[in-house]
């Protein structure tokens, strides 16, 4: 595998307006993000924006950003273009999305996310977590991966919803919105339009589901925060608020989402 690491990021979030650069603990939001995403050290990291404001932050930390246009309607879009302008020549067959909103994310959640690759046909690789919260079972904004587990840890993937589900005894997942795509499973998936089960979870993982794609997950311990209210940057300024310890150490747990 020769993985490239891309970060959308753009400033026009409606909960959050300029939401990459929120301040957390002295910095932008990106940049934590774009640190963490170096610290797995599984390829180069590159942000993709429709903002010179965000590029211009990364470009002050020592990081790479690609402008893109600022109409996308997803991440995934706005990554494919930014892949084929820095990657013309398609040197890298794996590509990672790293939400820009995510400046909690462990590094070597990042690194795990790629392992289902291994398997040949397995086309897009993403993160669940156990849901260990009982409110979190029942929270419509809690995204719940249903799938099989083929290896201890390791979930070959049936649906995505927003429902408490699957139903009776036993675990639910909480997916983590990181995907690590072959570069023709991306170029297939962002050519492909809103599929019926999408437009109706608001799911855009769906839509490779439906089309018949390929999609495992690999289990994780921690959930990242994902920063979408000015309550979540609260919280993000609260967990922040000290130097964050390598990974795996004694305060992992103190970042679980």
């Amino acid at each position: 595998m020769r993985p490239v690491v891309l970060i959308p990021a753009r400033l026009g979030a409606s909960r959050l307006p300029n939401k990459p650069l929120a301040d957390i603990a002295g910095e932008p939001m990106i940049t934590h993000v774009w640190r963490r995403a170096s610290e797995a050290g599984v390829g180069p990291v590159i942000v993709a924006t429709d903002s010179a404001e965000v590029a211009e932050a990364v470009a002050r930390v020592g990081g790479r950003a690609e402008l893109t246009r600022a109409d996308h309607a997803s991440g995934s879009d706005r990554i494919s273009e930014a892949l084929a302008a820095v990657d013309p020549d398609c040197d890298f067959n794996v590509v990672l999305n790293v939400q820009g909103d995510l400046p909690t994310i462990d590094p070597e959640a990042i690194r795990r996310s790629l392992t289902p690759l291994d398997d040949p046909e397995v086309e897009i690789a993403t993160l669940v977590a156990e849901i260990r919260r009982e409110e979190e079972k029942t929270a419509p904004s809690v995204v719940k991966m249903i799938g099989s587990e083929i290896d201890p840890g390791r979930f070959r993937c049936l649906y995505f919803t927003r429902a408490a589900a699957p139903w009776g005894p036993g675990p639910l997942h909480h997916h983590i919105g990181l995907y690590a795509y072959r570069r023709a499973a991306l170029e297939r998936f962002v050519a492909l339009p809103p599929s019926p089960l999408e437009r109706r979870e608001k799911l855009e993982q769906l839509r490779a589901i439906e089309a018949g794609m390929r999609v495992d997950a690999v289990a994780v311990e921690v959930v990242p925060l994902g920063v979408d209210t000015p309550e979540d940057l609260a919280r993000a300024r609260e967990i922040m608020g000290q130097p964050l310890s390598a990974p795996g150490s004694a305060d992992t747990a103190s970042r679980r989402a």
